[in-house]
Order: C-alpha cells, then sequence, then structure tokens
C-alpha cells in the first residue's frame, strides 16, 4: 500500500472528519463567546463596578523609555480571557448533558433484547409445550 492511499484512507475514516468538523465548529464557537465576552458581559460588569472597562486593566511593571513602549502586566485581558473560558466551559458542559439526557430517553424507550440464553430457554420450553 502506497504512502499516499494510506493518508488517504486515514484522512477518509469518519472519526478523522468528525474531529475536523468539531474543530471548525468549536473555533467559530469561540469567536462568538470571545465577542459576547467582550462586547456584551464585560462592559455590563464594567457598568456595574464603576465603569471600569476591564480591557485596560493593567500594572506597569516599567516605563516607555524612549521609542520602547511601557512593560505592562494586563490582568484586565487575563480576566477577560477566563470569562471566555468559562462561558464556553458552560455551554459545552450544557450540551453535553443535554446529549447524555436525550441518550437516556432513547435507551429507555428500546426495550432491551433477550439474552441468548432466554431465547434458547424459550424455544425448549415452547419445544416441551408442543410435546
Amino acid at each position: 500500500m502506497s504512502f499516499i492511499s494510506e493518508f488517504k484512507e486515514f484522512a477518509m475514516k469518519g472519526n478523522v472528519v468528525d474531529l475536523a468538523v468539531g474543530v471548525i465548529i468549536g473555533g467559530a464557537f469561540g469567536k462568538i463567546v470571545t465577542s459576547f465576552v467582550g462586547d456584551v458581559v464585560m462592559p455590563v460588569i464594567g457598568t456595574l463596578v464603576g465603569g471600569v472597562n476591564f480591557s485596560d486593566l493593567a500594572i506597569v511593571l516599567q516605563q516607555a523609555q524612549g521609542e520602547a513602549p511601557a512593560v505592562l502586566l494586563k490582568y484586565g485581558a487575563f480576566l477577560q480571557t477566563v470569562f471566555d473560558f468559562l462561558i464556553i466551559a458552560l455551554a459545552i458542559f450544557l450540551a453535553i448533558k443535554a446529549m447524555n439526557k436525550f441518550k437516556r430517553k432513547e435507551e429507555a424507550a428500546a426495550p432491551a433484547a433477550p439474552s441468548a440464553e432466554a431465547v434458547l430457554l424459550s424455544e425448549i420450553r415452547d419445544l416441551l409445550q408442543h410435546k
């Protein structure tokens, strides 16, 4: 088997395609959550705590010198990223919880098939009844 045909077989497996779709959707979802946090949630929180813009919060570690800009510890941007993560984690948790609930309903709706032993015993019972 050639390298190209082996790679083609690997790339076309269902798991790889599912993973690729998941990564693309996850990237797009991450952008939506980042915008939601940065443009909706953080301004509201900033207004509630006195008009603070979290993305501007920083500690100056070293003042600007000539052409060199100041060295800043941007903890506001870090806080915004933490909020992004928490919202994404919550959304994923809720989605998985909903999928698990749906799976449980499907499993409860479909009766379990009798085991091979039960089928065999039923056949034996039926044969004995006919004699």
